[in-house]
């Protein structure tokens, strides 16, 4: 069951457009990280927005610091890849995105801002 909405490139200024036009009750339960490449939206599937271009992750069940996109599993156990990667950077949760190849710390997510004035 996806967790976070994750977009690269377009479809994360499109995600983001769609994302000011959720309810405020909606917007208070969503949570949100991004970088220049990347827009990770937290919250319940239901709450989710729908994008075209946007892809779906949630944690792994074997290695909950270890985010992963829902259609997609690594070819090593979860558990292994977590430590090494946690190891490596220092920090956790992360998301592991094979493309583009991405490692995203999910460590510094936010409430979602108000949107804009007028909507």
């Amino acid at each position: 069951m996806p967790q976070a909405a994750v977009a690269w490139g377009p479809a994360a200024a499109w995600l983001r457009a769609r994302v000011d036009r959720v309810t405020a009750p909606v917007r208070q339960r969503l949570h949100v990280t991004s970088s220049r490449d990347v827009l990770v939206l937290f919250g319940a599937a239901d709450d989710l927005p729908w994008v075209s271009g946007v892809a779906y992750a949630a944690p792994s069940a074997d290695a909950p610091s270890l985010w992963l996109p829902t259609l997609w599993s690594p070819d090593v156990p979860a558990d292994l890849l977590a430590r090494a990667l946690a190891a490596r950077h220092g920090r956790t949760p992360l998301l592991l995105w094979p493309d583009p190849a991405a490692i995203v710390p999910l460590d510094r997510q936010g409430p979602l801002a108000a949107p804009p004035a007028g909507n």
